[in-house]
């Protein structure tokens, strides 16, 4: 198995620890030099404009899942949030570190459904991002995930997820995941929908491909939203 590399703010020292390959994360790797390229341009208020009026107004715990090369993690922190951002590729990961070093983001080698390691710190988070994640998993490890996500959630606290539809890129694995089925798998384990709004994607590429997305926020219990 591949050594995989593990950092955190508060150590500048790398340590090698033992990976599995990550289902739902084919296609990325091997074409991790092109798609930081593609990336590195994408407006952070452009591509969430949707869901940003649900961003904590004031300094939180946000949970990035699936971060990439960390645009929206820097974001967060420029905000004054403390992020941690958890990317499984190591290519991203590494591309994430070295374009935003800040104190106020924690990068993490982990991966859904199960958020493993994450999940030994019993940590709870004000705000939850899945990205362009949840529509890599397969049926069984939604059903999977979702109460492990819930679970990281405080009282109260915001979970957006976004979905994508259209042609999926040669090598990549994606599921159609419908906003009904999430909403309802979302509702089973305390969390409450708060915003379902459908959007063309904001990259040329994909808007020319007939890319559109789905941008679902909840809320778990308290009365937010």
């Amino acid at each position: 198995m591949p050594a995989i590399w593990q950092t955190s703010r508060n150590t500048d020292i790398w340590r090698t620890v033992v990976s599995i390959n990550v289902r739902g994360t084919e296609g990325y790797a091997e074409h991790a030099h092109s798609l930081i390229e593609q990336w590195q341009d994408i407006s952070f208020e452009e591509h969430h404009r949707p869901i940003l009026h649900l961003v904590p107004a004031l300094p939180s715990c946000i949970l990035d899942v699936g971060a990439g090369i960390g645009t929206d993690a820097a974001a967060f922190a420029a905000m004054g949030h403390s992020v941690v951002a958890v990317e499984p590729v190591d290519a991203l990961r590494v591309a994430g570190i070295r374009r935003h070093s800040s104190l106020r983001i924690e990068w993490l080698d982990d991966s859904l459904p199960d958020l493993a390691i994450l999940r030994t710190r019993r940590k709870e988070f004000d705000f939850v991002m899945l990205s362009a994640v949840w529509m890599h998993l397969d049926e069984d490890e939604r059903r999977r995930a979702m109460p492990h996500v819930s679970a990281l959630l405080c009282d109260g606290a915001v979970l957006v997820v976004s979905l994508r539809y259209g042609p999926v890129p040669e090598g990549r694995r994606m599921f159609d995941v419908s906003a009904e089925e999430t909403i309802q798998l979302a509702r089973a384990h305390g969390l409450r929908n708060v915003l379902n709004v459908q959007t063309e994607s904001v990259q040329c590429g994909n808007r020319r491909a007939g890319v559109t997305w789905s941008r679902l926020a909840f809320v778990k219990g308290g009365t937010r939203g």
